[in-house]
Formats: structure tokens, C-alpha cells, sequence
């Protein structure tokens, strides 16, 4: 993310953007995915190492909590106010729910992937490690 791109749009917009489209957030261009939710290794124009992305289980939990928590509570309401028969909640309640947190799932992750670069994001306490290794790579490809 350039100086120019800051100053246009703020960071905020930048990572929604780049997270929502699946772009590079550090050149805007290239993909972020080669599969639904398998992130390249490196960004195909700008070669930047995905290596720091670490979404982990975010996406699901972002996932579960936007979606699937007020879904659950429209079929319990659904079944309390109406009582429809089972096949009812197969035909309607199941695929909802399936597809309504399945869907989001790469663009919570893209998001959090570009506001892990942005931010520069990583564990507390890492800095001396994640040098350490970065040195050690290093002198193993000299």
C-alpha cells in the first residue's frame, strides 16, 4: 500500500477493498486466492509473500457469528411460531444456514488477510523471533 494510496482513500477502505475483491493489499492487483480459500503463495504481479497471513479460524467465526446466530434464531422462531413439519426446515432452514456461512468465508478471509499486511499484524513478542528466522533464511540462500 503506497503513500498515494493512504492518502486517497484511507486504510480502512484500502483493506476492505483489496479484502473484499481478493487483490493483493499491497499492490491492489493481483489475486489473493488460487482457490475459494486457498491463498497463493506469492501475489502473481507484485511477487509479495503471503507467508504472513494467518486467518486461521477467523473467517469461520466471523462467519458463524454475522450469519449463522441470527439465522438459528429465525428457524427457532419459525418453528415456535408456526410449527412446520420437519421436511420444512430441510427445504428452508438448511440450506440457508449452509449457504449463508459458506458464502462469506472468502471475503472475511481476504479481509483479514489484507488487514494483517496493512497493519502489520503479528503475535506479541515475535519481533525477535520472526528476525532471527529471516536471518537464518537468508544466510541458508547465500
Amino acid at each position: 500500500m503506497t503513500d498515494q494510496q493512504t492518502e486517497a482513500g484511507g486504510k480502512w477502505r484500502w483493506i476492505f477493498r483489496s479484502g473484499l475483491k481478493g487483490l493483493c493489499p499491497k499492490c491492489g492487483q493481483g489475486s489473493m486466492f488460487r482457490k475459494w480459500l486457498k491463498l497463493n503463495d506469492a501475489c502473481p504481479h507484485c511477487h509479495l509473500d503471503y507467508s504472513f497471513a494467518a486467518p486461521d479460524d477467523g473467517p469461520a467465526f466471523f462467519s458463524l457469528c454475522i450469519v449463522a446466530f441470527p439465522l438459528t434464531f429465525f428457524v427457532v422462531w419459525l418453528q415456535v411460531a408456526f410449527e412446520p413439519p420437519f421436511w420444512v426446515h430441510l427445504v428452508t432452514s438448511v440450506p440457508l444456514l449452509a449457504i449463508g456461512c459458506l458464502w462469506p468465508l472468502q471475503y472475511i478471509k481476504g479481509w483479514l488477510v489484507a488487514s494483517q499486511y496493512v497493519n502489520r499484524a503479528q503475535e506479541a513478542g515475535t519481533e525477535k523471533l520472526w528476525e532471527q528466522l529471516n536471518r537464518s533464511a537468508a544466510e541458508k540462500a547465500d
